[in-house]
């Protein structure tokens, strides 16, 4: 049988003693643990500071949220690059270009390389395919984001993505924001087959040679002495090419290798072992948003072994035209680097 053992009563004021004579803590049953008033006092100090830190960390996280945002989400990136419930993207494209971009009257529809770049960034803002609108754009409407309608009414687009080659020059225009570039080339000549072998552009002293208007190709050219002729469009140069209007074509060689697949018998394309890189890029007339929403789509494309969609683009539309232009190539055939972006990932 256990039987409980209970102190001599005291006082309630008087503490306790434990077996060795000294004053327990311990006051009864009914008080509870005692404690100091110096342990009171403590503990209430080190409430406040527990509640004091958990105000400030609320605080610097408004502040984090709300008054020092940092970098902006897509959906805000889309609502600045006012994309936000539209149910069109108009993009500016070239129509004259076998690979690059070109209008087939047959599909009654653009293809090439650069339509499948394009679409590949309006799926990714959220446009599908029936909600694209490609146009027509000449070389000196580029910067000025007017392509023309099939009526050759003036609209402006979106964007552009039309062989345009990346310049502090033209970066330095009001309405040109280039992305990152999507592909690499490099400017070379195309001649008639019967024309002697041109090893660089100064072999073509004294010929009528033909490029685009505000090409990157005038500068080299002019500075080789040439007699150059200028044309809106590609196909006007191989056109003239054709008919002994002209004795060589130079622009980039991605834009010329698909007229030279076009004409294997009657065009050459030479290397002129010109080392500047062409590094075409898409251009958000001046609507910085919208450029780093495409920036942060080729990013993804570059960096996701997954998306397989640039080199797809490539394998249809540039790969196969190789063959066709000997020892120059056409092109690059991997995505530039991109670098990554800064958008944020939560609120």
């Amino acid at each position: 049988m256990t039987t409980k053992t209970r102190s001599a009563a005291r006082r309630p004021d008087e503490p306790s003693v434990s077996p060795g004579g000294a004053p327990s803590s311990v006051t009864g049953a009914a008080s509870g643990r005692y404690l100091s008033p110096w342990s009171r006092v403590a503990r209430v100090l080190r409430l406040i500071t527990v509640l004091v830190v958990l105000a400030l960390l609320t605080v610097l996280g408004v502040f984090a949220v709300v008054g020092f945002p940092g970098p902006p989400t897509e959906e805000e990136l889309l609502e600045e690059a006012g994309l936000t419930g539209r149910s069109v993207l108009r993009i500016g494209v070239r129509a004259d270009q076998p690979g690059t971009g070109y209008y087939d009257e047959t599909l009654r529809e653009f293809v090439g390389f650069e339509i499948d770049i394009a679409l590949m960034i309006a799926s990714d803002l959220g446009f599908r395919r029936d909600q694209v609108e490609f146009y027509q754009i000449q070389s000196e409407d580029r910067a000025r984001m007017q392509a023309t309608t099939p009526t050759g009414e003036y609209i402006t687009v979106d964007l552009v993505v039309s062989s345009y080659t990346i310049t502090p020059e033209r970066e330095a225009q009001e309405s040109v924001s280039f992305s990152e570039p999507y592909l690499l080339t490099e400017q070379s000549v195309v001649t008639r087959r019967d024309h002697p072998p041109v090893e660089h552009l100064g072999d073509l002293r004294g010929e009528r040679v033909c490029t685009i208007t505000t090409s990157t190709s005038e500068g080299p050219a002019i500075e080789a002495g040439l007699d150059l002729y200028e044309q809106n469009l590609a196909s006007a140069c191989v056109a003239g090419l054709l008919d002994h209007t002209y004795d060589a074509f130079t622009t980039d060689a991605a834009i010329m290798a698909g007229f030279v697949a076009q004409y294997p018998d009657q065009l050459y394309h030479h290397d002129i072992g010109y080392d500047r890189v062409e590094a075409w890029g898409i251009n958000t007339g001046g609507n910085e948003a919208l450029r780093t929403l495409v920036n942060l789509y080729l990013y993804r494309s570059w960096s996701d072994p997954e998306d397989q969609r640039w080199e797809e683009a490539f394998e249809e539309h540039l790969a196969p035209l190789q063959p066709f232009n000997g020892e120059q190539q056409v092109a690059i055939g991997e995505q530039p680097k991109v670098d990554p972006v800064d958008v944020r990932e939560w609120p």
